[in-house]
């Protein structure tokens, strides 16, 4: 199976549904097998001690694993996230910015099941692991 999208088109495409995120984030790599997304943390993804938060963690998660969903099986925009666990491990600094490596697990008719490690730039070692299910909505015949 091939790439339904490159780099610029899936930015040009998140860009597109979900105006509001776009200068977020940045896509540094799409493949049959997941994506490597960039989020820029700003002031408005911190908490108290120059920490990202956790809700920007799930933001970027979500996020990475839509846009593999996307990668993967196109114009998706009506998939949902169904469940999402995320084990914090270590606190990210405000000073650098965060990149999820996320893999697709399984790509199903209905579902699609993928992993994610959160790092913060320039680190070895991951600051979160995500696991995230996504719902893709049934084909309608035309």
């Amino acid at each position: 199976m091939s790439l339904r999208f490159t780099i610029q088109e899936l930015t040009e495409y998140v860009e597109e549904i979900f105006p509001q995120i776009k200068d977020d984030f940045e896509i540094l790599e799409i493949s049959e097998q997941g994506s490597r997304v960039k989020l820029r943390v700003a002031l408005k993804h911190l908490r108290p001690g120059n920490t990202v938060s956790g809700p920007s963690i799930f933001y970027l998660v979500d996020c990475s694993a839509y846009m593999a969903v996307c990668a993967r099986l196109g114009r998706e925009a009506l998939a949902v996230t169904t469940n999402c666990s995320i084990d914090f491990m270590r606190k990210p600094s405000g000073d650098n910015d965060l990149i999820a490596n996320c893999e697709l697990l399984k790509v199903g008719k209905s579902l699609v099941v993928a992993d994610a490690k959160v790092y913060s730039e320039g680190t070895q070692k991951p600051v979160a692991r995500a696991t995230i299910t996504y719902s893709i909505p049934p084909k309608t015949k035309d």
